[in-house]
């Protein structure tokens, strides 16, 4: 097979094809095909349906060859041989006949330097600009950064207050339990607020889902509607350091899905810019309030997270459940005391009401003894005037 005739006329073409000669300049190349001649003019064409059409690529360059040698114009050569050569003292210096070893540019690498920072001042400009954005999205877009904004800076106030105060004693504002109080307000509003905001971004892949925008893509756009809120909202449940560092994080996620999505025409055009804009924002709020805390941290002061409340709030039930129930014992022993104390009284009284009666008792039997002893004498000085009266008529 590769002996017969057509294989050997199929190589000889090959070897026959010609190589161009091109030069080696900074111009882009251009890819030629070669096709081989068909094999019809040899004696076996049917094996041209058994042989794949093969073809070779040359490379030819925009630059033309130049002659080998330039060409030495003598006349020239002979007059500036002939010419004498003048003097300019004026422009000779200490620098003009030395060559320095590394050699600058000068005011041109300045001048390319300038420009080059006003191109990246324009662009970024022009991205924070968001002149393609639609103005109602701009202004509530605005306005949902302002919250980050407000708790990041109490944030970062009220940790300088707590440590001032454990410095000097006392805050420019605030005292050190007042602004332990206040932060402890201030941080899970913004750990809330962003665990919706990021449920919110989640739920914009449905909603341009459900309008059809880009086309119908199922779960690979469902799919980032469940994974944000299922991010977001365990960091209501984490420590503060954490919760914050996750939320930076499912942000980030969420700007480069957006991203890409917007690539893919899933979303507008001018989305993306719009939530690195808005991404940005948010992003060093966070990282602000994460300084803000890491001073307290620092300066030694703890810090509470939504573990150490529900602690708190069970160690204070139990506090209060034992605070009634000495309330109630105390109740019952005032109780039985007060019980106690009328039983004493009315034994008192018991007491001297029998001594009352056997008081009267006794200035009766006296009263009656009384009476009965002035019966008694009566009867006798009755009996004595009979006697005297007997004796008398005697």
């Amino acid at each position: 097979m590769l002996r017969s005739s057509a294989t050997t006329s199929l190589f000889k073409s090959l070897s026959r094809t010609p190589a161009s000669r091109s030069s080696y300049s900074a111009a882009s190349p251009k890819v030629r095909t070669v096709s081989i001649p068909q094999l019809s003019q040899y004696k076996r064409p049917q094996a041209k349906l058994l042989l794949p059409r093969l073809a070779t690529t040359s490379l030819l360059y925009t630059t033309k060859t130049g002659p080998l040698f330039n060409k030495i114009d003598t006349k020239l050569e002979k007059k500036i041989g002939e010419s004498a050569l003048k003097p300019h003292p004026e422009e000779v210096s200490g620098e003009s006949s030395v060559r320095h070893v590394f050699e600058g540019r000068g005011n041109q690498d300045d001048a390319d330097m300038l420009t080059g920072i006003k191109q990246d001042l324009h662009t970024v400009k022009d991205t924070f600009a968001l002149k393609e954005v639609p103005k109602e999205s701009l202004y509530i877009g605005a306005a949902g950064v302002l919250p980050y904004a407000a708790t990041s800076l109490s944030t970062v106030f009220l940790a300088s207050e707590i440590k001032r105060a454990h410095t000097h004693s006392s805050g420019y504002l605030f005292s050190a339990d007042t602004a332990h109080q206040l932060l402890d307000w201030v941080t899970p509003i913004q750990i809330g607020y962003g665990a919706v905001i990021i449920s919110f971004l989640g739920a914009v892949h449905w909603g341009l889902e459900y309008a059809g925008y880009g086309g119908y893509h199922s779960y690979r756009r469902y799919m980032y509607g469940v994974i944000a809120p299922a991010v977001a909202w365990p960091t209501t449940f984490m420590p503060v350091e954490y919760a914050l560092i996750t939320q930076f994080l499912a942000f980030t996620y969420l700007y480069f899905a957006d991203a890409r999505a917007t690539v893919k025409g899933w979303f507008p055009p001018w989305y993306s810019t719009y939530r690195f804009v808005l991404t940005f924002f948010v992003g060093a709020s966070i990282v602000i309030s994460l300084v803000g805390r890491g001073q307290i941290v620092s300066h030694g002061a703890k810090l509470k997270n939504p573990a150490d409340y529900i602690k708190a709030d069970r160690d204070s039930q139990w506090i209060a459940l034992e605070n009634e129930e000495k309330a109630r014992v105390k109740a019952a022993a005032a109780a039985e005391g007060e019980d106690e104390v009328a039983e004493e009284e009315e034994d008192k009284s018991e007491n001297a009401d029998k001594n009352r009666e056997g008081k009267d008792e006794q200035k009766d039997a006296k009263g009656k003894n009384k009476e009965s002893s002035k019966k008694d004498e009566s009867k006798h000085e009755s009996k004595g005037d009979k006697k005297d009266d007997k004796k008398g008529k005697n």
